[in-house]
């Protein structure tokens, strides 16, 4: 189940530059145009997961297979959008389409890239995506409140609960705020999931720096960090050039040899994926096996059943029980018949809430 990350962002900050790093089976054209990219370039990417290489290590499998997000490059966002300036309808309905957004801000001077918008304004270029994305919400908002308003004389409490939802939602909006800071619980959020409400997905933002800033980050990208401070978001700063030029290093050896130049541990890349992954509320459970240790992605708080129908819907279909072993257990025992024999495989049933980091077998019947 590869959910989709959509990439966003005004003209010229460094998306482009950034899915090409992160996409490990497409390649965007990254240059100093606006609309550079008009149909959204998407790619796979896997998530990092050093448990994964440790399961391996142990098992020894003939394949290694990790769990991957769908990336996907939309186009950039201009003042007006929200109005179809720039093609704005057409993006728009692309960032509709994703499932959390990686919005990408460029923090650094550089009189050689283009930018209409004047002086480097982190803070200000933040606002203006969020202005065209409420403003497009508030204009899918205010169509269902006028409806649900007329049907409130049916007296029918559904009606009259939707119709409070909504009326919150419209004045959130209204105020220049987005739908995911609303307090909203699940139900509120059920009345208005038909709208898929382009601010109410989850948003990590990207503070594109200079290298000189890439460990540190800069006066940019601290006044993003405070602007969102009340937000339910995530902020990363790192160089995407950088990081293009690391992904398109195929020697391990020779991508050891830059990230120590530039004193890193690992690519910023790693985290991006990682916090994108966390945003979406998303867990892995492993299978391990000779023929292959693979990762598959569930979303948290999911049971047993609906855990191995990602495998295959008759697993789902024909469940038996589960066979499971903490992933501590795992590697401190070193093998699955180790665990068992230390009493550390546990069978569940339907009922089981499959934990992060489980590694697990299904018994299934169709």
């Amino acid at each position: 189940m590869a959910l989709q990350a959509g990439i966003v962002g005004l003209p010229n900050v460094g998306k482009s530059t950034l899915f090409n790093a992160v996409s490990n089976s497409a390649k965007a054209q990254a240059s100093n145009y606006r609309f550079c990219t008009i149909e959204p370039n998407t790619g796979l990417v896997d998530v990092p997961d050093e448990r994964l290489d440790k399961l391996a290590a142990l098992v020894k499998p003939q394949r290694i297979v990790p769990t991957q997000l769908q990336i996907v490059d939309i186009a950039g966002l201009v003042k007006g959008a929200s109005k179809g300036e720039g093609l704005g309808n057409k993006f728009l309905a692309n960032i509709r389409e994703v499932d959390a957004i990686v919005h990408v801000i460029r923090c650094f001077e550089d009189e050689n890239i283009l930018r209409d918008e004047g002086a480097i304004n982190p803070v200000g270029d933040k606002e203006i995506i969020d202005t065209e994305l409420q403003l497009k919400d508030l204009e899918s908002v205010e169509k269902k409140f006028s409806k649900t308003e007329k049907m409130l004389k049916t007296a029918d409490p559904k009606v009259k609960a939707e119709y409070e939802v909504l009326k919150r939602c419209k004045e959130h909006l209204e105020k220049g705020q987005s739908i995911r800071a609303l307090d909203l619980s699940k139900e509120d959020r059920a009345a208005i999931a038909d709208l898929f409400l382009l601010t109410e997905k989850p948003v990590l933002y990207v503070a594109n720096v200079d290298e000189a800033s890439m460990h540190t980050g800069n006066k940019y990208s601290e006044a993003l960090k405070a602007a969102v401070a009340g937000e339910l978001a995530e902020v990363i700063v790192m160089n995407n050039s950088i990081e293009a030029q690391i992904s398109e290093m195929d020697d391990p050896a020779d991508r050891e040899l830059f990230m120590e130049e530039y004193k890193m541990t690992e690519p910023a890349l790693n985290k991006l994926i990682r916090t994108t992954y966390k945003l979406l509320n998303l867990a892995t459970y492993f299978t391990a096996g000779e023929q292959e240790v693979r990762a598959w992605t569930i979303h948290e708080g999911w049971r047993a059943p609906q855990a191995a129908s990602v495998i295959h819907t008759d697993f789902e279909k024909g469940f038996i029980k589960a066979e499971v072993i903490a992933y501590k257990d795992f590697v401190q025992f070193g093998s699955e018949a180790s665990a068992r024999e230390n009493g550390k495989l546990r069978i569940e049933g339907k009922e089981y809430i499959v934990k992060d980091g489980d590694v697990m077998h299904f018994r299934f019947n169709v």
